[in-house]
């Protein structure tokens, strides 16, 4: 039986991290599947790839293989060590399962079976998961949207992201990540939704943030004005002396969900120019004791 060199069947340095390892297999399988490749050996060298990547993908089997040593070279005679300690290690079900289409390398080390001896003739393995981002605006994340995402065969689908969905929120999409092997499914895309800045409204999770102009009379005397809210003007109560700055909470005018958002208004006094309110201001002056900074001190 041959030593097998995954690393080298992946290109990658024994030191390389985890990432680069499954960027290394995602760019070797799409140039390899048999479905997409004109080359004589890829259905070989497409086997020999995610056989590498079942072991240096899974961290407990790089692990594993790893404390065979570095002197081995691929090609060269092979046994395990008497009382390998990697037999079973991460595989789904504990020593004696195998892995239908696995070299008897594979399987000597990862199988459970002496020998080797596989199981079957087919091959058939799940393809790996894919990540993806969509961008979505403020109105699609109130109201839901629809989306086009590409598979890594090429294809593409229309995928619903519902009403709520804000920054950081993942959908699965099946059978739209990488492809399988043989007659393996593919595997699944992880859809990240972004959310678009907006001029209006700033997100925080599923709570929306807006600064709302008042006149220096609403905000002294109260009053009760038309606020913009996602769902339609609504009539808001300025209670007399707010401070500019002040938050008034709308429960659930946010986003959308189970538990649904707030919209959080922040008070901002608008002071009228000079040119209207000039002789308004002259009077206040001479006239009022407002005096906001005589508790001020040095």
């Amino acid at each position: 039986m041959e030593f097998k060199d995954y690393y080298r069947i992946l290109g990658v340095p024994r030191s390389a991290s985890q990432d680069d390892i499954k960027k290394a297999y995602r760019r070797l399988a799409r140039k390899y599947h048999p479905d997409v490749s004109s080359q004589s050996d890829a259905e070989t060298r497409f086997k020999e790839i995610n056989e590498a990547h079942e072991v240096l993908g899974d961290p407990e089997r790089r692990s594993a293989y790893d404390r065979l040593g570095a002197n081995w070279r691929a090609g060269q005679e092979f046994r395990p060590p008497p009382g390998w300690a990697g037999r079973g290690a991460g595989t789904p079900g504990g020593a004696g399962q195998g892995f239908d289409g696995f070299s008897d390398f594979f399987d000597s080390l990862f199988g459970g079976r002496a020998g080797g001896r596989r199981r079957g003739a087919g091959f058939r393995m799940r393809g790996a998961d894919r990540t993806g981002v969509a961008e979505i605006t403020l109105d699609q994340a109130l109201h839901g949207t629809e989306v086009t995402v590409n598979g890594a065969s090429g294809g593409s689908r229309r995928v619903r992201i519902p009403p709520g969905a804000h920054n950081g929120t993942r959908l699965r999409v099946r059978g739209q990540g990488e492809p399988g092997a043989g007659s393996g499914t593919p595997g699944d895309l992880l859809l990240e939704i972004r959310v678009r800045p907006d001029q209006r409204y700033r997100l925080e999770g599923r709570d929306l943030h807006r600064d709302l102009p008042i006149t220096p009379w609403e905000a002294a005397l109260g009053a009760a004005i038309d606020a913009p809210t996602p769902q339609g003007m609504v009539r808001l109560r300025i209670p007399p002396g707010t401070q500019s700055g002040k938050v008034m909470r709308l429960k659930g005018r946010g986003l959308p969900g189970k538990a649904p958002g707030d919209l959080y208004l922040r008070l901002m006094i608008e002071v009228p120019s000079a040119e209207e309110a000039g002789q308004w201001y002259e009077e206040m002056a001479k006239t009022s004791g407002f005096r906001p900074r005589s508790r001020l001190r040095p």
